[in-house]
Parts: structure tokens; C-alpha cells; sequence
């Protein structure tokens, strides 16, 4: 039985990747372990070495790519609402962790998120995998999450630019232009242009593409075609797609085939 703890959540284990990761972001937080050889990470415009034994914690919305040699990890992605389930749980107030520190060299925190990541692969009961779960995460928030925001999560971004987001998040899968989205943010498309990217670190054409690939992603790993999936997503070609996504995840989209390696919780 599964853990609805874990509910559309995501988990990708790799055992070797020598690749470039294009800038991007995820709505969810990104937890994982380095187990071997080294990623040269792209945090939020700072570069950070990750080695073995190593922790790599990304909140909702950064910016980060890099580049992998030899690199083994393990990777998940739990959602806004489950790290501030648990904050709350231990704190007594509901507020969404944020983690300062990108790569955590603390040999406690891997071993905590190893058993879990061994639990999770091994399918083994709800009761130890929620175990196993919390007690990484609780791990986690209580020496390592120095500040926090406000929850239900409010973007950083004004309102317009708000707006704009919202509206690419309700249309992906469609043409989206950049008169569309300035007139949804009410600005002109010179302004827009420049507020976004002030915004969000990404230009709006990056920003789409971002999206369109993290939903493609979770298509793929619900069971759907490579090519429905990149269609549903708002890729009109499918080698673009595939390009496009080996470039962001540092792997092709038929690698999440591999049922072993990557699971979604549903």
C-alpha cells in the first residue's frame, strides 16, 4: 500500500551521468543524494561542487542546472504541502521551510534520506515508509531550515507577473504569445519582457519551456505515450521535445521507462 504522504510525487534513481543540465526550476522541492562521482551545480546564479555522500536540497522555484561526471544519485520531489505539513507538525504553525544551504555535506542526513530512498525502492509498508520518511525530513527542517515563508506558498513575483505565471500554468499545452501574457500582466511587451525575467531568472520562452517539460516528465511517469505526452505538454515535435528534455534532465525521456528507476506516486 502506498503512502498518500507521497501522493504525485516523483523519484528518480541514475547510476551514472556525465551530462549538462540547462537552467530550470520545479514548483516542488528537490531532495537528493549524491552517491558517486561529482555534479558541478548552477544554484541560483552560484556554483557549488556536490561529492559523494553528499545532500542537494532546491526550493520550489530556483533556478539551477550544472554538470554531472560519473555522478550516481537519487532524487525526489516532495511538494510544498507535505514539507509544511511537517513543519507545522513540529513547530505548532503551518509555514513552507526554506532551506539556505544548497549541498549538505552531513553524513547523519545522508544516511536518514538513503534508508528512506532504499525503502521507497524496496516497496516496502506504508507504516516504514512514512516512517523512514519523516524521520529524514524532520532531520532536514530541524538543522537546516533557518527560514521560512508564508503558507500557502505566495510567489515572490507582483502581481502581474503573477498573473502571467497563472496563465501559462492554465495554457501549456497551447501557443502561448507574448501578447497574450503582457496583456494578462497589464504592462507592454518591453516591460514584460523585463519584469519577468527580473522576476523569475528565466526569460518567458525558458520559463514555458521549463514547464511544458516537468509536465511531459509527469505524463510519461503516469503511464502515457513518449509522443502524447510531449503533445499534451505543448510540443508540436518530438525530437524538440526529446532534445529539449536530455537537456534539462541530463537524460532522454525513454530512460523514465525504466519502471526500476523512476516512480510517481498516484
Amino acid at each position: 500500500m502506498k503512502t498518500t504522504l507521497l501522493s504525485d510525487t516523483a523519484f528518480e534513481n541514475i547510476a551514472d551521468s556525465t551530462s549538462s543540465f540547462s537552467c530550470h526550476f520545479h514548483d516542488t522541492y528537490t531532495i537528493g543524494l549524491t552517491h558517486h562521482g561529482m555534479f558541478t551545480s548552477l544554484h541560483e546564479h552560484k556554483i557549488t561542487q556536490a561529492y559523494e555522500r553528499s545532500a542537494r536540497i532546491i526550493n520550489p522555484g530556483e533556478i539551477h542546472g550544472g554538470d554531472s561526471h560519473a555522478w550516481q544519485y537519487t532524487n525526489f520531489y516532495p511538494s510544498i504541502e507535505l514539507l509544511s505539513t511537517l513543519y507545522e507538525q513540529m513547530y505548532g504553525e503551518k509555514k513552507m521551510p526554506i532551506f539556505e544551504k544548497h549541498i549538505i555535506q552531513d553524513d547523519e542526513l545522508y544516511a536518514r534520506l538513503l534508508l528512506f530512498f532504499q525503502a521507497v525502492y524496496a516497496n516496502e509498508t506504508e507504516l516504514l515508509l512514512e516512517s523512514k520518511l519523516i524521520d529524514a525530513l524532520s532531520y532536514l527542517i530541524a538543522h537546516y531550515a533557518h527560514q521560512t515563508s508564508p503558507y500557502p506558498f505566495t510567489c515572490k513575483d507582483s502581481k502581474g507577473i503573477s498573473m502571467a505565471v497563472e496563465y501559462i500554468h492554465d495554457n501549456i499545452a497551447s501557443d502561448i504569445s507574448l501578447d497574450a501574457l503582457a496583456g494578462t500582466a497589464k504592462v507592454s511587451k518591453y516591460h514584460f519582457l523585463r519584469l519577468f525575467k527580473n522576476h523569475t531568472g528565466l526569460t518567458p520562452h525558458q520559463y514555458i519551456i521549463a514547464e511544458r517539460i516537468c509536465k511531459a516528465k509527469t505524463l510519461v511517469l503516469e503511464g502515457e505515450s513518449l509522443s502524447l505526452a510531449g503533445l499534451h505538454a505543448g510540443f508540436s515535435d518530438q525530437s524538440h521535445f526529446i532534445r529539449t528534455f536530455r537537456k534539462i534532465y541530463g537524460y532522454s525521456p525513454k530512460t523514465l521507462l525504466q519502471k526500476s528507476n523512476f516512480i510517481l506516486y498516484t
